[in-house]
């Protein structure tokens, strides 16, 4: 078959080169034969080969007869692509480089990244959310410097022109093929039935089409040759006409082309049937349709199908919809499509398949051809209207958004492409009108303000659409087309665009209502308001930064007068449509005013870059009035939410007051909201600003004189907050100048110290928190000084550190010490804290600072900020300061505060001050017009202050005040004085009775002034003061008018203030009478810090520096010594203030008394605890006390805190963790250490590890010995050997029980099982899992050994061979020895079954006996590892006040007494007598014992102590050291011996013959080698010569210096364990010293070497000390190699015991920079299951990489990880996840995260690679870890624990 078609293949390509018609014919029937729609009938049988043979043969024509592989190769040939293209899917590793990118938006592909150069740029790693393609190679995306060296631009010229032959059958196969395609998509495609969704149906169809598609796709890869073709047939309507119009014969076809219509019908924006009247007229529609009357009468929105049915059924309690007839909508933009070619029909199945990876990967890759691209942006512009529409039914829509951007941003960043659409396609008239479209689906009546009459609409937050923010393909498109200059530049040109744009964003204004719950708490907090602030964000705020980014230089004024044009005409339909006069609805906010902030940013724009005049942009006075009210009513309503008078709306509403000033949202927020605020305060007139600020903020009745008021509108204990809010408001609105005059600059200073100065930060969060210009395009933060240099300016870098906790810090950026002195600016941390605890954190830091730097003592108050001058347009401003309305509430404020009135805090009179000083500083009119006070001026409250000015009005006396108070208040009982005024003529009115003064009667008057023009009138009109006062009707109390003697100016009251705040009388003094320099000096640096006084202080300075007058008055004023300011009667203000001063005092001393308690009761535990903890102390106690013999350990029990000693009865015991671990394992016998591999080439071995080198002997040994000896001649622990270590706490074991019970009764879910026995310390809380019973008795033992006894040598051997022969029996069953029996238990069943078990018959007491005494040589073997592997250091172990060895060995030796080795083959006999039989050595056994030589020395010694009675005696402990040296130094001289060449062999064995007869012959290694040599040479050990030369290269000669030292060092660890042994159990301090020494020191320690012995002439050797004629026992050991040596020759030498040279424990070793290790593992496919591992992960012990939660490799319900932890290191693993760069340990059934050991350039972890930023390895963070892995303390340190459930 296949000859067939290769025949048929090259026959047509030979005909066609030639150019016959026929065969073009011939082409085609074959083609419609292969690749015709089978009818349904035949289908079953045939088309299940269809596709494939389909493919098949389009593959051989197109090869034309030639192999397919070679095809392809021939066409690759003629690629000329300069681009690289790569398309790739969501979750695909990626890089972007900002220093290269032109647009924002650039990627490149791992491979292009790594081969261009991009070292010290600035770029990041991140995973692709939706999808994109390598943009290298395009030099319309990024610089060419970026390029790889791929696509380094190559000339045209470089790439030959493509044979005409090569291609010529693509040309006409492809087309069909296209065709063949498309019509299965069309045959597949149902339109839904009734909204029922066909989405099985259409993946049946995508499944059948992946064959072909994956086929397309291979073409696009072959080059630039294949893409042009393909292009061709794709864009060619000739084709498209001939093939698809429907029109053919074949009944198929036909069918398949009405499915295509009915699918068509459905893709236009309007619906005929949609009924016109069910819309309300748009407000603005009326004004704009003049514009284009598009559409039929009856053209109306929506698909009414789906519209209508949902309006039915949506029942009462959702608002009705409203629809818009829009008749401004462009008609070709609402009609059905039309397709022209292939391209344009594909496009639309693609979106009617809902985008198909497939289908989308396919269209992308064609894109590196130009020619494609232009016609493909085409076409999806085309399409836009559809896609979205689709888009809005889908119910995938999150998948099919990602789909969509991901082709949208390829076409769109691409700015000369986006501005060819532009102009030739509509495109921004598509987008503007398309989201129109979209957002009117869900559109409700507005409720704010006139909620009857209001015909203003806003979209419904609640809604799908907004909620799961599936506007957001579109937003970001058209964000991404506004960032291209010459986009940007139409729209703002384009009125009719313009006035549709503010149309949408009004769609917004007001959205979001919230309402004041006044009785019940709601009971549904909706939260809806994430969704209305990412739309407002999204929708509205960044296409404005977008805008804005072009409107920077004067050029484009025009541009900026066009959008504030159209937005204040969109803000005045928006006034009108909600009915809005004068007076906001009570109770109701929205945070939502997009059009107030358009407005505002570019006003902003225009007056700082364009220099426009502020004044041509501004609307009337009225307006102005309008536009402050609602941007003042969210200002109140924050206020009002922190006084938690909102609570009953649930805590959304905080949600939305932080979300409002949030890092992201503050800058599209309340930024523009204040500077909107500041724009009308410098317009309109100051006393109406000011009234109304108080008014919205509801304190107005609080401003009173009087000592009692009644407020109508506001509960009294939210009054204090509602007026520190107010004056807190005033002062930023008064103080910020971000908008009004700052630099970018200084801005980027003012948030950064701002933020740093709450709290120290890392540079990621710091990079979040400021606000930066949100438009995505800008990338960098504007301003000339970027993020870094200003960072480096204002803060220091504080290292990552540790905590002794083990937490792990990031590195810091903490503010430099000149930052808070002079920078540390409380208004910017107040405008940008979200929490108000920030506030006080960055006030705690800030007195820190004063106090440490010996500033300031006491409690510093907020620093006053001298500001950046005003932008001139904004002088108006400062008029708020310098008008009579504030000067009265400022007055009446402080006077309030003097005399003590409720509802008053420290918090007011610091705002008050700050105020006073900003007029202070901001004063303009200096002494000229102090002289004529105000004479033309409009005498409305001149009874209160002469002018407006607050300098002058400062020192202007007020002698009484009218005040209205409720009947009951003090004030009313005093008679007035006889004459109020001085002498009833108008003119000294002035200084008599100032009137009732009302600010909202103020604010009214001046509201009607402004609406009426017409003075006269007005003040008719309101005069009457007292009944504008709001009472409401019928209040209780009735007022009454009192008048009040007050006789002060602010500036008397400052002074008196002062006097107050410190206490004593006449604290103040001018200090410039004292020194005149003070008046001179500006700035005063003493001022500068301090607290409440200083600050007074400071402003009296300013004042009197701004005039001399009032230095006078204030000289004046300290002259006359005044009396005390209230009568001094305590008053209960002050009387609270001392008692609270005596209660603190009594608590104090209270808290002292505890303490001293707590100390001593701490001191005596310290001192018993230290009983246990370390032998070493004991002993000195003992031999301090009188009874010393019978002093016996006393325990104290942490639970019951009795102490005791432990009995029998009743045994204390220690609090233990049991874990079984490998570290020991890990050892390796070389220095260097193992790296991880990053690439192929490099591997890990295990089998150098001390492990595997243990495994291997013990088995080579079972193949020859006799098991049981086999068992005795090793150790084994070293993988899964158990670790046993306690925190030194002691209890009872009674106590223990039921404290288990406890908490297994206790719900509280805790990290640790306590089924599994585990607990916490009850005293440190400490992770333990088990009590090891400490062994009662007295400490005599302890104190035998001191007097050294004189029995022989012989004598003690002879009685170890006694003692050891008596059998251990159990002692009675008491309840220590159950204890011991079930902590032996524990032991047992905390390692795995198969690291107990290893004789050949299973279960056999020889294995018990073998773990026994193996889990000491753990215990031992780790302490020395923990110790740095030697004894040099000495003391006592750095474990040692922790060590339970020594109860650990009671318990053992008690179990080890049980097996009783039988005499024949006890060791010891092997080791001190001489054998009487040599036929005893060969007895009828079929396997031998393992030789003495060949066993394990240690493992002997430990079986030897372990199997004596205990307590041992230390004569006898030092008699069986001694013994087994004498071993250990043959065993030695053997490996010598064979290690060394023949030779040398013959030398040394003369040399020493000759020494033989000498007196000390057995205690020179010469002699004894020379005796050993002489033995061993008669069996056949030295014939394998040459072959493998052990370890020492023969050449090296040996001389006596380095045998000597090869000696020691053989017989060292053995030393050293013994010297811990002797530590542990008989106490007593371990010698320190040299490492050249430590052979010596340990010998003498252990009593080896006699204490005469002088060190001059030391040898290993002089420590022997024989038991037996030495050359007979040496002889008799010797036999046995020989024996064995002539049946096994070549074993010999395996078997004998290598020096144990073990290099300490590591981890493996990690490369500097984490991408190379992310790099070689993320794409790396998993040796187990060959896939590649979704959560890669490698162990940091052996270098395994496994599948973190991988269900491919799962065994017996175990994931991966913990299995390999259970392998590797015994139920310890370490792993580093690829995809995270963190650590996780599992410790048994337990895991944790640890954190991670590489960070970026800031010393900031990279949790999950978000950021992406290149890691570098932080060696003391992996030092830490390593460290906690082999001291097994990961679960002491680490705290948040939990269970896998074997799932990792």
């Amino acid at each position: 078959m296949a000859q067939e078609k290769r025949a048929t293949a090259a026959r047509l390509k030979a005909a066609l080169s030639l150019e016959q018609e026929s065969a073009a014919a011939e082409l085609r029937a074959l083609l419609e034969r292969v690749l015709s729609l089978r009818d349904e009938a035949s289908s079953s049988s045939s088309s299940s080969s269809s596709p494939e043979a389909a493919l098949s043969w389009c593959r051989c024509l197109l090869a034309g007869g030639e192999p397919w592989e070679s095809f392809v190769a021939a066409v690759r040939a003629y690629d000329p692509a300069t681009l690289c293209g790569l398309v790739w899917t969501a979750n695909f590793v990626a890089y972007r480089c900002r220093t290269c990118g032109i647009s924002p938006c650039m990627s490149l592909c791992a491979e292009c990244f790594h081969q261009g150069d991009h070292a010290g740029h600035d770029y990041n790693m991140f995973r692709s959310q939706a999808g994109g393609a390598c943009d290298c190679g395009d030099g319309n995306v990024m610089r060419e410097a970026g390029f790889c060296k791929r696509h380094r631009i190559k000339s045209s010229s470089e790439v030959p022109s493509v044979p005409k032959d090569l291609l010529i059958m693509s040309e006409l196969v492809l087309p069909q093929f296209i065709f063949y395609l498309i019509q299965y998509l069309r045959d597949g495609y149902n339109e839904p039935v009734l909204d029922v969704p066909s989405e099985k149906d259409l993946h049946k169809v995508l499944q059948m089409l992946e064959p072909h598609i994956s086929f397309l796709e291979d073409l696009t890869k072959m080059g630039g040759a294949m893409r042009s073709v393909l292009t061709q047939v794709l864009t060619n309507q000739q084709f498209y006409k001939d093939l698809s119009s429907g029109s053919g014969e074949n009944a198929c076809t036909k069918k398949s082309h009405e499915k295509y219509l009915v699918a068509l019908k459905g893709s236009g924006l309007t619906f005929p049937e949609d009924k016109l009247g069910s819309g309300v007229q748009e407000p603005g529609a009326a004004a704009s349709s003049s514009v284009v009357q598009g559409g039929t009468p009856g053209s109306g929105q929506g698909d009414s199908s789906d519209e209508e049915d949902q309006d039915g059924s949506q029942g009462v309690g959702k608002r009705k919809r409203v629809k818009l007839s829009t008749t401004t909508k462009d008609q070709s933009i609402m009609d059905v499509l039309k397709h022209k070619c292939f391209l344009e029909e594909l496009l639309f199945w693609t979106i009617k398949y809902e985008f198909p990876q497939k289908m989308v990967t396919f269209l992308l890759n064609m894109l590196p051809d130009q020619d494609y691209k232009i016609a493909f942006t085409k076409t999806f512009v085309q399409h836009y209207a559809f896609i979205m529409k689709t888009l809005k039914k889908s119910h995938e829509s999150d998948t099919m958004s990602n789909r969509i951007v991901h082709i949208s941003v390829q076409l769109f960043s691409n700015e000369e492409l986006a501005r060819q659409v532009t102009e030739e396609c509509q495109l921004l008239d598509i987008m503007v009108t398309v989201l129109l479209y979209m957002m009117e689906s869900c559109l409700i009546k507005s409720e704010l303000q006139d909620e009857e009459n209001s015909l203003h609409v806003v979209v419904n937050c609640g809604e799908a659409l907004l909620k799961n923010n599936t506007y957001w393909p579109l937003v970001s498109d058209f964000i991404n087309i506004l960032s291209h200059q010459s986009v940007a530049k139409k729209f703002l040109e384009d009125h009719r665009l313009l006035v549709t744009w503010m149309n949408f964003v009004s769609f917004f204004q007001g959205m979001n209502l919230n309402k004041r719950e006044l009785n019940e708490h709601v009971e549904f907090e909706s939260q809806t308001y994430y969704a209305a602030f990412a739309a407002e964000l999204e929708a509205c705020a960044q296409p404005m930064w977008g805008l804005l980014s072009h409107c920077k230089i004067r050029e484009t004024q025009e541009y900026t007068r066009n959008v504030v044009r159209y937005c204040l005409e969109a803000l005045q339909d928006w006034f009108d449509a909600i009915n809005f006069v004068d007076e906001p609805t009570p109770n109701q906010v929205t945070f939502h005013l997009p059009l107030h902030r358009y407005y505002a940013m570019f006003l902003s724009k225009a007056v700082k870059c364009q220099e426009l005049d502020l004044d041509s942009l501004l609307p009337d006075q009225e307006m102005l009035m309008k536009l402050m009210v609602h941007p003042l009513q969210i200002q109140a309503s924050l206020s009002e939410i922190h006084s938690n008078m909102w609570v009953r709306n649930g805590l959304q509403i905080k949600g939305q007051a932080m979300t409002y000033v949030q890092s992201h949202f503050c800058n599209s927020m309340i930024d523009p909201d204040i500077y909107l605020l500041q724009v009308c305060a410098s317009r309109l007139d100051p006393d109406y600003f000011i009234s109304s600020v108080f008014e919205r903020f509801k304190v107005v009745d609080l401003l009173t004189m009087a000592s009692q008021h009644q407020n109508t509108v506001l509960d009294s204990e939210h009054e204090r907050s509602m007026l520190e809010g107010a004056l807190t408001f005033l002062v930023i609105l008064l103080s910020l100048r971000l908008h009004l005059g700052m630099t970018d600059d200084e801005i980027l200073r003012a948030e950064m110290v701002a933020q740093l100065c709450m709290n120290d930060r890392t540079h990621s969060s710091l990079l979040d928190l400021i606000p930066e210009n949100p438009n995505p395009k800008s990338g960098i933060i504007p301003g000339s000084l970027s993020f870094e240099s200003m960072l480096s300016a204002v803060a220091d870098f504080k290292a990552p550190v540790f905590e002794p906790g083990g937490s792990m810090q990031q590195g810091m950026y903490t503010p430099k010490a000149e930052v808070w002195d002079k920078e540390f600016d409380p208004v910017m941390v107040i405008l940008r804290t979200v929490y108000r605890r920030d506030v006080q954190s960055a006030m705690d830091r800030y007195t820190a600072f004063l106090k440490q730097s010996g500033k300031v003592h006491g409690n510093p108050w907020p620093p006053y900020k001298k500001r950046t001058d005003l932008h001139s347009s904004y002088k108006g401003l400062m008029g708020l300061l310098h008008c009579k309305t504030l000067h009265i509430v400022l007055f009446t404020l402080l006077y309030k505060i003097l005399m003590d009135h409720q509802n008053l805090s420290e918090h007011v009179l610091c705002m008050v001050l700050y105020l006073i000083e900003l007029g202070l500083e901001n004063s303009s009119e200096l002494e000229s017009d102090e002289e004529d006070s105000g004479v033309g001026q409009e005498r409305c409250h001149d009874s209160w202050f002469p002018g407006n000015n607050l300098v002058s009005n400062m020192r202007h006396f007020i002698n009484y005040v009218r005040v209205r108070v409720p009947e009951t208040a003090p004030e009313v009982k005093r008679e007035p004085p006889a004459s109020t005024s001085s002498d009833g003529s108008g003119a000294s009115q002035n200084s008599g009775t100032a009137q009732v003064f009302s600010l909202v009667a103020e604010r009214r008057k001046k509201f009607q002034e402004i609406i009426n023009r017409n003075t006269t009138e007005a003040t008719q009109a309101v005069r009457p003061k007292t009944s504008m006062k709001w009472s409401a009707p019928g209040a209780t109390p009735q007022l009454t008018t009192a008048i009040l003697e007050v006789k002060e100016s602010i500036l008397s009251l400052l002074i008196k203030l002062h006097h107050k705040l410190s206490g004593k009388q006449n604290s103040y003094f001018p200090p410039w009478l004292d020194d005149m320099e003070t008046l001179i000096q500006h700035e005063n640096p003493k001022y500068l810090h301090g607290d409440g006084m200083t600050a007074v202080e400071r402003i009296l300075l300013k004042a009197a520096l701004q005039s001399r007058l009032n230095k006078h008055i204030i000289e004046e004023i300290c002259r006359k010594v005044t009396p005390p300011v209230p009568p001094k009667k305590i008053s209960p203000a002050e009387k609270k203030t001392l008692d609270k001063e005596e209660r603190r005092q009594k608590a104090r001393e209270r808290q002292q008394k505890l303490l001293a308690e707590f100390a001593s009761r701490q001191k005596s535990f310290m001192e018993t605890a230290m009983d246990v903890e370390s032998p070493d102390v004991d002993i000195a106690m003992e031999i301090t006390t009188a009874e010393q013999h019978v002093s016996e350990a006393v325990y104290d029990c942490v639970i019951c805190g009795q102490s005791g000693p432990s009995t029998e009865e009743r045994p204390a015991g220690l609090v233990v963790l049991l874990q079984p671990s490998s570290v020991l394992g890990q050892c390796r016998n070389t220095t260097e250490s193992k790296k991880l591999p990053t690439s192929e080439k490099e591997q890990i071995y295990p089998w150098d590890t001390c492990a595997a080198v243990y495994e291997a002997r013990l088995a080579t040994l079972q193949q020859y010995f006799k098991d049981s000896s086999c068992l005795q001649s090793v150790s084994i622990g070293w993988e899964g050997g158990v670790y046993v270590q306690t925190c030194g706490h002691t209890l009872h074991i009674d106590c223990h029980k039921s404290y288990m019970e406890s908490l297994r009764n206790d719900q509280v879910l805790q990290g640790f099982s306590v089924d599994k026995g585990e607990f916490t310390c009850p005293l440190c809380r400490q992770f333990a899992n088990s009590v090891l019973p400490c062994y009662p008795g007295n400490n005599v033992e302890r104190t035998l050994w001191q007097c050294h006894s004189n029995k022989s040598m012989q004598d003690l051997i002879k009685e170890v061979e006694e003692l050891q022969e008596q059998l251990g029996t159990f002692p009675s069953e008491t309840n220590l020895s159950k204890e011991m029996e079930s902590v032996m238990k524990d032991i047992k069943s905390t390692t795995q079954k198969k690291y107990t078990d290893y004789s050949k018959s299973p279960g056999s007491p020889d294995n018990d006996f073998l773990f026994m005494y193996s889990v000491a040589r753990t215990n031992l073997e780790l302490e020395l590892v923990h110790r740095g592997g030697n004894l040099c250091l000495g003391g006592a172990s750095t474990a040692g006040k922790r060590s339970c060895l020594n109860q650990l060995f009671h318990v053992l030796a008690m179990h080890m007494r049980f097996y009783s080795i039988d005499s024949a083959f006890n060791p010891w006999k092997k080791l001190t007598q001489l054998a009487l039989d040599e036929n005893l050595q060969m007895s009828n056994e079929e396997q031998p014992e393992v030789p003495v030589l060949y066993r394990d020395v240690l493992s002997l010694l430990l079986i030897q102590i372990l199997t004596m009675p205990q307590p041992l005696r230390k004569e006898h402990f030092i008699c069986i050291t001694k013994v087994l040296f004498t071993l250990l130094y043959i065993q030695a001289l053997v490996v010598l011996s064979v290690k060394c060449n023949s030779e040398d062999r013959i030398t040394w064995m003369n040399s020493g013959a000759l020494k033989k007869s000498l007196s000390n012959a057995k205690k020179t290694w010469e002699v004894l080698l020379s005796h050993v040599i002489s033995e061993l040479s008669k069996g056949k050990i030295y014939e394998q010569e040459g072959t493998e030369d052990l370890a020492m290269d023969s050449t090296s000669a040996w001389c006596p210096h380095s045998i000597e030292m090869y000696l020691q060092q053989f017989c060292l660890p053995f030393l050293r364990i013994t010297s811990l042994l002797q530590h542990h159990l008989f106490g007593g301090e371990l010698p320190s010293c040299q490492e050249g020494e430590e052979f010596a020191v340990l010998a003498s320690c252990l009593g080896l070497l006699s204490p005469s012995f002088q060190s001059s002439q030391f040898s290993s050797a002089s420590c022997l000390d024989w038991p037996v004629p030495a050359f007979d026992i040496i002889s008799q050991w010797c036999s046995e190699l020989v024996s064995f040596s002539n049946t096994h020759p070549t074993q010999v030498k395996v078997l004998l015991i290598q020096e144990s040279k073990w290099d300490l424990p590591h981890l493996l070793q990690l490369p500097e920079n984490y991408n190379t290790i992310f790099q070689y593992y993320h794409r790396k496919s998993c040796s187990v299951c060959s896939k590649v591992p979704k959560d890669p992960a490698i162990c940091l012990v052996c270098g395994t990489f496994v599948c973190l939660k991988g269900l491919c490799c799962k065994q017996q319900s175990y994931c991966e990880c913990v299995l390999h932890s259970q392998n590797c290191g015994a139920g310890t693993g370490i792993f580093l996840l690829i995809n995270a760069s963190v650590i996780i340990i599992i410790r048994g059934h337990r895991f944790c995260l640890w954190g991670s050991v590489y960070l970026d350039a800031h010393g900031e972890e990279d949790r999950d690679l978000r950021r992406g930023k290149p890691l570098y390895i932080c060696k003391e963070r992996y030092n830490v870890l390593e460290q906690q892995w082999v001291s097994h303390t990961f679960d002491h340190i680490n705290k948040r624990w939990g269970p896998h459930y074997n799932g990792l």
